[in-house]
């Protein structure tokens, strides 16, 4: 029986082989390794431990690939090689910079350039990740925040409105019901005695006292509702604001602009509560006598009222007049006068003007 010769005719070829095979397949099973540990790396990384993961990722990938370096930018615009996010080339999250490797091209093992790739990859969704997650978690901060402001708003409102009651009854004792009592007792002083008897005198000291507590009951009433709002509109509300304000003795330079059509209710009524406030701590904090500039316009994106209050007095000079940042509940004129304007669809811009005085600008958007 006659032997073939075996299919190994060079021993030598065939050991050569098989070691080039054995070492692809280690440097397989190490790109595999790799690639593995930076996916699970990469998956548990949260907000906090980001920058110092990607850094990590990056040394280790480079020395896998025999760089000396590599870091890791989270700015778009930095030299290196761009990280996109998830899905879209041109969403740029980040880039990294490897010595000798500008492009992935520059590596010659393709397979050592789809690990690289496949890192990239890995590094642009755990960066993606991270951001929403941060987005989140920002959303839900400024959530919670809101929450709480609104809440010791309301609260600040409520207290507001019980000392409005309080100042209301005080005024109506004090005042109109002292008044009325003094006429009804001088009115049956007599029982007898008939209208057309009461001296010329009495009458007249009489009609002045009457005359008196409707002044009273008119002050009162517009101070919770100014009829001038509801009998003659935004425009003379506001005028009789200035004149109220130059008649304590500062000078008011007033600028009106007929609206062309009425506005709605609580537009006006929004608009008016803030000038009111402005006036209010400009009369408080101010001091006598400085100038102050009220405007009431259409503003220029369109046929909506536009408010400015600014008066050129003491202002944030005046340490007085930090009171708005450091005394207790003196935000919530602030507060107040935002959350009215927000809730008509409008703004309000409070500014300190750093050579002294305020201004107050409440204005509508657009769209609103």
């Amino acid at each position: 029986m006659q032997v073939q010769p075996s299919a190994l005719d060079s021993p030598i070829e065939t050991i050569a082989e098989l070691r080039e095979l054995y070492r692809a397949a280690e440097a397989r099973a190490a790109r595999l390794r790799l690639l593995s540990n930076s996916g699970r790396q990469l998956a548990g990384t949260g907000i906090d431990g980001l920058e110092e993961m990607l850094a990590h990722i990056a040394a280790q990938l480079a020395y896998f690939l025999g760089r000396a370096r590599a870091e890791v930018s989270f700015d778009p615009s930095a030299p290196g090689i761009a990280i996109p996010a998830p899905g879209d080339e041109a969403c740029i999250v980040g880039r990294i910079q490897m010595a000798g490797v500008s492009s992935p091209d520059d590596i010659a093992d393709e397979e050592d350039r789809d690990a690289f790739r496949m890192h990239i990859e890995m590094m642009g969704a755990t960066i993606d990740r991270v951001n929403r997650e941060r987005e989140r978690t920002d959303l839900l901060n400024a959530l919670h925040d809101r929450e709480l402001h609104l809440e010791y708003l309301v609260g600040r409102m409520f207290s507001a409105q019980e000392e409005e009651r309080r100042r209301v009854s005080h005024d109506l004792h004090d005042g109109v019901a002292q008044t009325a009592t003094a006429l009804v007792r001088m009115l049956e002083g007599d029982s007898s005695t008939t209208a057309a008897d009461i001296p010329a005198a009495d009458r007249t000291r009489l009609t002045a006292i009457a005359r008196d507590m409707v002044a009273e009951l008119r002050a009162v009433i517009g101070g919770l509702r100014p009829t001038l709002l509801d009998d003659l509109g935004l425009e003379a509300a506001i005028r009789s604001i200035a004149d109220s304000l130059a008649s304590d003795g500062f000078d008011v330079r007033l600028q009106l602009q007929r609206p062309s059509t009425a506005y709605p209710g609580n537009i006006e009524t929004a608009i008016f509560r803030v000038a009111q406030e402005a006036v209010t701590n400009i009369r408080k904090h101010a001091g006598k006598g400085c100038r102050v500039e009220l405007e009431l316009r259409l503003s220029h994106c369109g046929n909506r009222p536009y408010l400015r209050v600014e008066d050129f007095g003491k202002g944030c000079s005046d340490t007085g007049f930090q009171y708005r940042e450091t005394r207790d509940g003196a935000q919530i004129g602030i507060d107040v006068m935002r959350e009215r304007m927000a809730a008509v669809g409008g703004a309000l811009l409070w500014k300190a003007k750093p050579n002294g005085g305020v201004s107050v600008i409440a204005h509508f958007s657009e769209t609103s």
